[in-house]
């Protein structure tokens, strides 16, 4: 199914946007219409694929500050003026500011919808480029699926013989195993890398957030709906939806979700209207959904139909001879990340790595791993980081709580909640030690 390129349109006469918009999708480009600019910049997300065609004349924002806008967020989104006779001169100094065109009123279609193809493609080039740059910076990423063992040759096999085919995927394996991993694998090796690679994980949204999340909405669908929101299915049009714990996806949106897979099409909340989506779907499961007894209320037919192909991910404690290779390479990133040496092994350290059964797999070896790197962990023994000779007992204790602190975010992937309760202390004075020790918590959010 081909995916139409999108498209901002951005004018306050009714008559002229509804014209306007109809050229553009006769053209075959997907068109987002608003009536003036603070209604657009409400909307529409940074990462914008396609171009932006406003009017320069409009109420409260007009064009030039609309453009000027547009540019902070994003210097190379292509801005197309629509001007009259009088707004040639801003629009000539609005392409030397970095404006792509401007087409002076009234135009021809063909004009239009030319530049516009144009400005289309310069987009999707620059998109593609900074998906690529990510994609050699995020390449250490992928290093968590590394491993020398059999097991995990096989699983890399078979993860490049599937990638292209399209096919849903279900991916079972334990707590921190590497799931998502796998399914951000299959996405960037597949033809989809240039669609967005989208994840939602079910058993972390109650019931009544879910189903919006998914499907988006219309204005005034609900209570509390003040704009219309492009659901998580949507948006992953032509890329790769990833449902992590779908055994947690509550039964009405089961259903809702097995004519996603069977139809490809969608209708948001609040509006009748079916909007086609083309996508894969990777989903992942903590428990054996193929199981009656451990499946519990989740749909047999929704499990068949994901299970197309099935991705089981070993735990770590059935792969041993890979922990050593796993725990070096987190140990250097963290070594990197806290700008430390990476510390010799001790016996305690390697004792641990050999004995230790890893329930929580992956993850709980990369954040053991920060630990010794931090010297808060030594084989399960906590260890006071060294403080210089001449410090004062108030600064070295200091120094050892925002090591604590640091520890506690990186064992709880930088979670506000889980971290204040493993730490014991109130929310507030939480933020006022991270605020008076200089830690960022965003450096420890999970990007698994």
């Amino acid at each position: 199914m081909e995916t139409r390129t999108p498209v901002a349109l951005i004018d306050d006469d009714k008559d002229l946007r509804r014209a306007t918009a109809q050229t553009l999708e006769l053209a075959g480009f997907s068109v987002s219409a608003y009536d003036g600019a603070k209604a657009a910049l409400a909307d529409l997300p940074a990462d914008f694929a396609g171009p932006i065609v406003t009017d320069i004349r409009m109420p409260e924002i007009d064009g030039l500050q609309l453009f000027a806008t547009l540019q902070g967020m994003d210097a190379d989104l292509p801005v197309i003026l629509m001007t009259g006779h009088g707004d040639i001169p801003m629009a000539v100094q609005a392409i030397q500011d970095g404006a792509y065109d401007f087409i002076a009123k009234p135009f021809a279609a063909d004009r239009l919808v030319q530049s516009v193809r144009r400005a289309s493609e310069k987009r999707r080039l620059v998109l593609e480029n900074r998906m690529l740059r990510k994609a050699a910076e995020d390449a250490q990423e992928n290093l968590p699926l590394i491993g020398q063992t059999p097991v995990m040759e096989n699983l890399r096999n078979i993860l490049r013989h599937i990638a292209d085919t399209d096919v849903d995927v279900l991916v079972a394996g334990e707590t921190g195993s590497g799931k998502e991993v796998v399914a951000q694998l299959l996405h960037q090796w597949s033809h989809r890398r240039r669609g967005n690679f989208v994840a939602l994980n079910c058993g972390a949204l109650p019931e009544t957030v879910i189903e919006s999340e998914l499907f988006g909405h219309e204005t005034g669908a609900f209570t509390g709906a003040q704009k219309r929101r492009t659901g998580r299915i949507e948006h992953a049009s032509g890329g790769t939806l990833f449902l992590d714990e779908i055994e947690s996806m509550p039964a009405a949106t089961q259903v809702k979700m097995l004519r996603v897979l069977e139809m490809r099409e969608i209708t948001p909340l609040g509006t009748n209207e079916v909007r086609p989506v083309d996508l894969r779907v990777v989903a992942a499961a903590k428990i054996d959904l193929g199981d009656p007894s451990v499946r519990g209320d989740f749909r047999e037919d929704l499990y068949y139909r994901l299970n197309v192909v099935t991705i089981s991910i070993p735990p770590l404690r059935e792969r041993r001879d890979d922990i050593p290779l796993l725990f070096s390479h987190f140990a250097a990133r963290a070594a990197e990340r806290f700008r430390r040496d990476v510390p010799p092994l001790s016996p305690d350290v390697r004792r641990h790595l050999a004995s230790h059964t890893w329930p929580g797999n992956v993850r709980e070896l990369s954040h053991y791993a920060e630990r010794v790197v931090l010297g808060v962990e030594g084989g399960g023994t906590a260890a006071v980081p060294s403080q210089p000779t001449d410090a004062t007992l108030p600064e070295r204790l200091e120094r050892y709580e925002a090591e604590i602190i640091r520890d506690a975010l990186s064992a709880n992937d930088g979670d506000v909640r889980r971290t204040i309760e493993a730490l014991g202390i109130p929310r507030k004075t939480f933020y006022d030690k991270l605020q008076r020790h200089g830690i960022n918590r965003g450096g420890y959010i999970s990007r698994k």
